[in-house]
């Protein structure tokens, strides 16, 4: 037996001549060089932005000035450090009446994550740190102690049975050749127990929290869209108005205000598309033809300039000739643009023409296509969006079976007006599902090919792998702690970083894709496909596989044996603690910041402004950020995972450690952003929090696969079998989950539903003295969604926005604050002058 081992040994040593680098008793090295990078990328970007945030209100101040909703919240003050007291004592309920549901349940689950890690954190260094020191080997910078057993090294590298070296290992024991230490590993299982039922009472307790203040919050308010169904897989016999309306009705589920039945505005919405492509290319010519200056002149007072007035008064006379006639002589800065047009057979002739005149004749002709347009009857399509007369009535009939046929007036809740994406709602049913199985086909064509970089990096991790490759490299490495500390963790952890920031922008674009018929729904898209990419990819074969020279291998292992994956998912986690510190360490003090500085932001608009020509360019730019839950919700959710799989671990306090940093750290980041400086116009009212709880569960399925492997890999089987029964008791919570509680986070109970009179029934119990119990009043104050979607009707706005007219009002003055204009009032206060208009500015007309 010891001949085996030894044999064992030395073909361990052949396939890998130099230490792991990464190896966690040898990670000090490492952790500092990560450490200091990731305090200066974080310290420097953090000074930036304390910085800039008092000079540049128009980006980290930007939903403050522009959304109302934010308008209640206190003023931040513009001294370096003194905005972050004021944060701190935003409270819950602030957050809620200014950024809504959503960004509630966001900040709910960071908040829940730091109490739940700071309880595992305090136990780990409390019991399971001194029972690693005394019985195993903890991760301490510069622990320098002997590897683990050759079977370890040996399962690394691939092509053993676990089994067979774990029996053989054990009749080693009997035999009296090696006596393992495993009574210490029952602290393995029961603390396995212990932290998975810590971590379900978190998730059920804080869903109990997010159910009452949903149900509250929505129950309370009177939207459109709490009123509002949309019905789909309407027969053709049902395609009318009037129809459904008597249908519905029939129900006695409570009478219908309005219907609006979808029809295939195609045409119509392809001719708004290229009015608004022709307005901006009018506007662009008009600004190139009054040039720089004189455009800045349009926007000033002419008394700076009192010489010039009767020049002034000259211009503008001869302009309105030129405007209604075919005189072009001016007397602006340029001459007037031109632009080609082409004609003829096959458009193969062209000519250039004055920009101006065409662009306004293309403008006038559209408009007249337009009117007539809306006024045209459209074929209709299977979907509708039927508003009834109260909220109860809307709630039984989304929680009720309409139809006894399958996949025929089928209600669900309706999304908010402002979030509908009307291109998406005239398609065929039959062509929303083949673009999301193509969409989905396309995303695990993608999964495969980003095993090639993940595991070029997952190589960079191992010396050896670098030697095999590049023998030069490795020796170098090898000489220069530091230098191979750079390339073996702060590069594959920066690159990884990088990866999960960009690879979210590929499958937003393909969520919107699919044909989704709401915004909301297609974030929600975004969060489900970049979790997967960042927990496939990121976790799973950087864990499991390592190099995609192990892929194959390890896959063909465990299709015969499913141990395999366990045993290897355990190895390579102990193997990687080094590597997920540095990575959550970086995520944390090093990107953190840069969030909050909104880098991209930052570095994008000096690009913007130069391309930003006219003034609608420049008003746009002064729209706050959006915030994308999709972005950020995935890398959180990968460090939760993360801190629960190694919170046993050798290395587990120190994970545990940078992953309560993070939390901390990104709870305030995101508060900051979510009520101050970004937007969210999606309305998923919370939606978001069963998807982040199944994912939490699943998280917790590996950690428990995790623990079971780790256990059994050190020879003890009884403690290691005993965490088995975990996995699918998780699996029996997540049904239960989904039947008892997931309801409640899409449905408004009727018993939740407050109706108007109910208000004047709360102040005179508050006269007599009546208290009634918490959660039972009617909001008296106006909700964020009440105040967003009032006025708003279900309708295309193709069929009744009002025609933007031309814009040219003055650009952004030396403060650079950017002026921002309604333009149904600017329209109102302009003079038509042909396809033209002229501003009021200050008293005086401005072209």
């Amino acid at each position: 037996m010891a001949a085996n081992m030894a044999a064992m040994a030395n073909i361990g040593a052949q396939n890998c001549s130099s230490p792991n680098p990464t190896d966690p008793h040898r990670g000090q090295t490492d952790f500092y060089v990560q450490l200091v990078l990731s305090l200066a990328l974080g310290i420097s970007a953090f000074t930036g932005f304390c910085i800039l945030r008092p000079k540049w209100k128009s980006l980290y101040a930007a939903r403050k000035k522009e959304i109302d909703a934010a308008s209640e919240l206190p003023e931040l003050p513009d001294t370096m450090f003194g905005w972050m007291p004021v944060l701190y004592r935003v409270t819950e309920q602030q957050v809620l009446a200014s950024a809504g549901l959503d960004a509630y349940v966001f900040l709910a689950f960071f908040k829940m994550s730091i109490k739940l890690f700071g309880i595992i954190f305090v136990l780990t260094c409390a019991i399971l740190v001194p029972i690693n020191k005394h019985f195993d080997r903890v991760w301490t910078p510069g622990n320098n102690t002997e590897p683990d057993p050759p079977d370890a090294m040996l399962l690394l590298q691939g092509g053993y049975d676990p089994w067979k070296v774990n029996w053989d290992l054990a009749a080693m024991a009997e035999d009296g050749e090696l006596i393992p230490e495993t009574g210490y590993l029952w602290a393995y299982t029961v603390f396995t127990y212990f932290f998975t039922g810590l971590a379900i009472y978190f998730i059920t307790k804080e869903t109990g929290r997010i159910i009452k203040i949903r149900q509250d919050y929505l129950g309370s308010q009177s939207t459109i869209t709490d009123r509002t169904i949309k019905l789909s897989g309407i027969p053709r016999e049902l395609r009318s108005e009037a129809k459904i309306k008597e249908f519905l009705e029939k129900l006695e589920i409570g009478k219908v205000e309005s219907v609006t039945l979808c029809r295939d505005w195609r045409r119509l919405d392809g001719l708004m598309e290229r009015r608004t492509h022709t307005l901006r290319r009018l506007e662009e010519a008009w600004v190139k033809h009054l040039g720089q200056s004189k455009a800045r002149e349009n926007g000033n007072s002419h008394e700076s300039h009192p010489e010039s007035h009767e020049d002034n008064d000259e211009t503008e006379n001869r302009e309105e000739d030129n405007l209604l006639g075919e005189n072009h002589v001016t007397t602006y800065e340029n001459e007037r643009p031109t632009t080609r047009i082409w004609y003829g057979f096959l458009n193969l002739q062209s000519k250039k023409i004055d920009a101006i005149d065409h662009y306004q004749e293309e403008l006038r002709k559209l408009d007249a296509i337009i009117i007539a347009a809306r006024k045209k009857k459209y074929e209709p399509t299977p979907l509708a969006f039927v508003t009834m007369d109260s909220i109860p009535a809307c709630q039984m009939a989304v929680q009720a079976v309409l139809d006894p046929k399958p996949m025929q007036l089928k209600a669900q809740l309706a999304p908010a007006p402002s979030d509908i994406v009307w291109v998406n709602t005239y398609l065929p049913r039959s062509s929303r599902m083949l673009r999301s199985w193509i969409v989905t086909i396309f995303i695990l064509l993608l999964t495969l090919f980003w095993l090639i970089p993940v595991a070029g990096l997952a190589g960079l991790l191992n010396l050896c792998t670098i030697r095999q490759v590049w023998k030069g490299l490795a020796d170098t490495l090898e000489s220069h702690r530091v230098l191979s500390a750079l390339v073996s963790t702060g590069l594959p952890t920066l690159v990884v970083s990088l990866l999960n920031v960009a690879v979210p922008f590929l499958y937003d674009y393909l969520a919107n894709m699919q044909g989704m018929i709401s915004q909301g729904d297609v974030e929600l898209s975004v969060i489900s496909k970049n979790f997967f990419f960042t927990f496939f990819n990121v976790f799973l074969v950087f864990t499991v596989f390592g190099t995609a020279s192990k892929f194959w291998p390890i896959l063909q292992q465990s299709l015969r044996d499913t141990t395999v994956i366990a045993f290897k998912l355990a190895e390579s986690v102990n193997a990687l603690g080094d590597f997920y510190i540095n990575y959550v360490l970086l995520q944390s003090v090093g990107l953190l910041p840069f969030r909050l500085l909104e880098f991209g932001s930052v570095s994008l608009h000096p690009i913007l402004l130069m391309t930003s020509n006219t003034p609608r360019d420049h008003a746009e730019l002064a729209r706050p950020p959006i915030f994308s839950y999709g972005f950020y919700l995935p890398s959180a959710l990968l460090v939760w995972i993360l801190c629960m799989v190694y919170s046993i671990l050798p290395a587990g306090w120190m994970v545990l450690m940078v992953g309560l940093i993070y939390f901390v750290f990104g709870y305030y980041t995101y508060k900051y952003q979510l009520l101050y400086a970004m937007d969210h116009p999606q309305h998923a009212t919370g939606k978001a929090w069963p998807m982040i709880c199944y994912r939490l569960l699943l998280g917790l399925g590996v950690f428990q696969l995790v623990m079971a492997g780790v256990i059994a890999l050190k020879h003890a089987f009884y403690p290691g079998a005993l965490v088995l029964p975990l996995i699918p008791l998780t699996i029996w919570y997540s049904y239960y989950f989904g039947r008892t509680y997931e309801p409640l986070t899409r449905f408004i109970a009727l018993r939740s539903i407050r109706r108007e009179s109910d208000a004047a029934v709360n102040i005179a119990d508050e006269f007599v003295g009546i208290h009634r119990p918490p959660g039972n009043e009617r909001r008296q104050s106006t909700t964020l969604d009440e105040a967003r979607e009032r006025g708003l009707k279900f309708i295309n706005p193709s069929l009744i926005v009002p025609l933007d007219k031309l814009w040219l009002d003055k650009k952004p003055d030396s403060s650079g604050d950017t002026p921002v204009f309604d333009r149904e009032e600017s329209a109102a206060s302009s003079v038509s002058l042909g396809d033209t208009h002229i501003w009021r500015d200050n008293g005086e007309e401005n072209v």
